[in-house]
């Protein structure tokens, strides 16, 4: 009798040693899997802080005089410039692109990128803003929904 209780007392243990053994593995490969699907990928168009700084020079040289000229103002009695650049925070532009996503899905399009336009506040905007330069994101897609003609 002794030995069909050890027998079966084996044949449990191979079992659960078995189960930990692969689950674990299993889960050692979806993290690999997740760890893949998430890597960085640098976009297109990336450029290096060198070349950013010939591009912004080269601006300021050819540009700024006659804008500056054009936009500047006196306030308080100091002279002020037109923006040369905007800002938004990482959690706004992850909200943006996310929110922009749902509305393109929701009408029947996929998102495939943004186009950033300039602009210029209207004379009555608020916050000192009134005729400053501004950018401002629009999404661009497909639309899904489109029927072939024959």
């Amino acid at each position: 009798m002794k030995k069909p209780v050890l027998l079966l007392l084996g044949i449990a243990i191979g079992i659960g040693v078995s189960y930990f053994y692969f689950n674990r593995q299993e889960a050692a490969t979806t993290s690999e899997e997740a760890t893949m699907v998430r890597a960085i990928v640098k976009p297109k168009g990336v450029i290096t802080p060198a070349q950013a700084k010939v591009l912004n020079n080269k601006w300021s040289d050819t540009r700024e005089n006659a804008m500056d000229s054009i936009i500047s103002r006196i306030s308080q009695g100091r002279i002020k410039k037109d923006n040369r650049s905007s800002w938004w925070s990482l959690e706004d532009i992850k909200d943006y692109l996310a929110n922009a996503e749902n509305q393109a899905e929701s009408l029947g399009y996929t998102m495939n990128g943004i186009r950033i336009y300039q602009g210029v506040y209207e004379g009555n905007a608020p916050n000192g803003k009134a005729d400053y330069a501004t950018l401002f994101w629009v999404p661009t897609g497909k639309n899904l929904n489109l029927k072939g003609v024959c």
